[in-house]
Formats: structure tokens, sequence, C-alpha cells
């Protein structure tokens, strides 16, 4: 399928999304200086988004109507929710603890579920290796959580995520040949995590559901493939930074995705660790995300004019 067949496809321009972590809000205590969610939203708006995945537990009101109302008070449309989850324990039924995140994407008109395989500790600095037994668990979890996720008019993705059980090229290319849930393309995790953004995107496009665009600094992921810093020491040192002042060849893998015909979603992520408010530090997190909004709406230029060339 090419771009050429899906004519009723929103231009990719109108398919940018933006997401929290990119002002330095995580899910994981100790992280940094915490925003609050009404600057967050407004700078989104500042910077010419419409849209934006919902950010850890605590940021949007626990309140599935409310978490809806204040997005579309800010003027924005919801894109999706990243949901960490333990799913190669047998005791553990993660179903549930994502049915509840459902709620709110269904009630803010939201598309996809995001779910990243969590090792079950704080962190991103350390997973265990699987069994056999945990991994056939582990994807039996997946396919039971896609189910759950079209049942309520959603599309759930798995998000091969540093840190959690599914991080390499090799742990994403198991998930995608022992389950049928969608990928979530980080272009970012996967590189650090050592896989290959670009041949992913190339030979499995018809699987890929939704993407978060990131940038690095491969001497930084390097650092942390071989165990000379942490994962978060590294962000905080400036691993992530705008599209096209990295590592990851962005233009081809958004060219590919193009070309097959993706439809969804290029939440923009640049994972940010703030010292404390920009207004004290003078480090203003929205001036990255200005520029890799730039970087990325230039590719599509280049896009729309190869497919019309």
């Amino acid at each position: 399928m090419t771009a050429t067949d899906q004519p009723t496809r929103p231009p990719l321009t109108e398919r940018i999304a933006g997401a929290p972590i990119s002002w330095g809000v995580c899910e994981v205590p100790g992280w940094g200086f915490q925003l609050d969610s009404e600057t967050v939203l407004a700078q989104m708006r500042d910077v010419g988004m419409a849209a934006t995945e919902f950010g850890p537990e605590g940021f949007l009101p626990d309140a599935p109507a409310n978490k809806a109302s204040t997005l579309s008070d800010a003027g924005l449309r919801a894109v999706g929710q990243f949901v960490p989850v333990v799913l190669h324990h047998p005791e553990h039924d993660p179903v549930p603890e994502v049915e509840s995140a459902m709620e709110g994407l269904v009630a803010a008109q939201a598309s996809t579920v995001i779910i990243a395989a969590a090792t079950g500790v704080e962190g991103y600095d350390g997973r265990p290796e699987l069994s056999e037994a945990q991994w056939d668990t582990l994807l039996v979890n997946l396919d039971l959580i896609t189910a759950a996720a079209e049942a309520h008019g959603l599309v759930a993705t798995l998000h091969p995520h540093v840190g959690t059980i599914v991080e390499s090229g090799v742990e994403a290319e198991r998930v995608l040949v022992g389950s049928r849930i969608g990928l979530c393309l980080d272009t970012g995790h996967l590189l650090i995590g050592g896989g290959d953004p670009v041949e992913l995107a190339r030979r499995h496009p018809e699987r890929i559901a939704h993407v978060h665009l990131k940038d690095v600094r491969l001497d930084l992921a390097r650092a942390v493939q071989e165990g000379r810093q942490t994962y978060t020491e590294a962000v905080a040192a400036g691993m992530y930074v705008p599209l096209g002042a990295g590592d990851v060849d962005i233009a081809t893998i958004v060219g590919s995705l193009e070309d097959a015909g993706y439809a969804g979603w290029y939440v923009l992520e640049q994972d940010t660790v703030l010292t404390d408010a920009p207004s004290r530090t003078g480090v203003d997190p929205m001036l990255d995300v200005r520029a890799s909004l730039d970087h990325l709406r230039t590719i599509a230029e280049k896009v729309v004019g190869n497919s019309n060339g």
C-alpha cells in the first residue's frame, strides 16, 4: 500500500502530537522538576500542536471525564496514554490495570493505548531476563490487551522501551512474531536498546500503529549500552536532542512509513530532565520542541514533494 492509496489520510502535519515528557514530566520518582499541566498544555498550544498524549499518572485529573475536559479546555485533542504494566508474571492479570487507563482514553476520544512491558521495579536502569514460560505469559497477555482495546474501539500498541522487558530490536521482533499487538515505533528507545528503527520501519510498516519520534546522541546511547552510564544519567546529560540534531535518520523513517500508507500519529518526544523551573534555570524545553516541530514540518514538505513527483 502506498500513500496514494489513502486519499482520505490526513496530511502529515495534521498528525503531529506532543508529549509531557518533552517538558520533563515523567512517571519515574525523583526524575526531576515537574511542571504543572496548565503550563505544559498551554505551551503545546503555543508551539502549534493540536494533540497530546496524557502523560503520567497525576499529570491530568484521575476521573476520565475530567481528563477529557482538561484537554478540551486547553484546546488539545487526546492521542493516547503510555501504560507501563507487568506482563510476565503468571499470577498477575494486567488487563484490569489497562482497562482503567482505557476508560480515560475513551472519554477523551483518544485512539491508542501504548503498553510497555514493565519489569516490576521503579525506573529504567535495570531489567531481568525472562524464562521461556515468562515470555509465553507476556505474549498471551499482549493478545488479551489487544482484544480488550478492540472492544473499547482503541488500538493497543507495544512500546519497546529501555529498561523494560522489550527493549531491543530482537525482543521487538519476538513480540511481532508471537502476538498480534501493534507496535509503537519509538525511534530513540529502539536505537538505545540496540535496535535499528530505520530497518524496523522498512520491514514491518503494517504492524506500526503509533510512532514516538525521538533523536539521540549516539555517543551517549553507546555509553548506556556499554554500562558506562545509566539511562537516567544519560538523559540528564542530554542524550535526547531536537529532531535533526542527533544520529537517528528521522527523514528516512518518516518517508518509509508515509510511503507505506501509515496514517497514525507522530508524537514528538524529547525525554528531558529539568533541575528546576525554567524561570530559574533559563532552560526552556519549549525551544527544543519548537525546533523538532520545524524539522518535522520540513520533512513533511519533502515527503509530499516526492509523492507528487
